[in-house]
């Protein structure tokens, strides 16, 4: 089994910039992609943005393209979102997910895709 635990949520006016870490143990993680999740009260869990094993491949939400960057340290079995220019409704709890990479279908937008998941970590922007 792989343990995720993210970091790095908080309190931010818009404008501001906060960066998420994801710490994983438990298996090899250069071996999972990575996608990140995020659910505001009241919706659904919705995609963030994924990479793949290497780093080689991103894909995000257009929501959130160019303003969050998601990327990994397999040596230090992290991954990392980086947000800027916050906004209100960037609110949600933010979740981390891995799918090992034998098993992955390529549907990195798709929560079902992904096998382990953190305890979310809460990011609110205020205006």
């Amino acid at each position: 089994q792989v343990q995720l635990v993210e970091s790095g949520g908080g309190l931010v006016q818009a404008g501001g910039s906060l960066r998420l870490s994801c710490a994983a143990s438990g298996r090899t993680f250069s071996n999972y992609h990575m996608g990140w999740f995020r659910q505001a009260p009241g919706k659904e869990r919705e995609f963030v943005a994924f990479i793949s094993t290497s780093g080689g491949s991103t894909y995000y939400a257009d929501s959130v393209k160019g303003r969050f960057t998601i990327s990994r340290d397999n040596a230090k079995n992290t991954g990392y979102l980086q947000m800027n220019n916050l906004k209100p409704e960037d609110t949600a709890v933010y979740y981390c997910a891995v799918r090992q990479s034998p098993y992955y279908s390529g549907n990195f937008n798709n929560l079902r895709e992904y096998n382990y998941w953190g305890q979310g970590t809460q990011v609110t922007v205020s205006s």
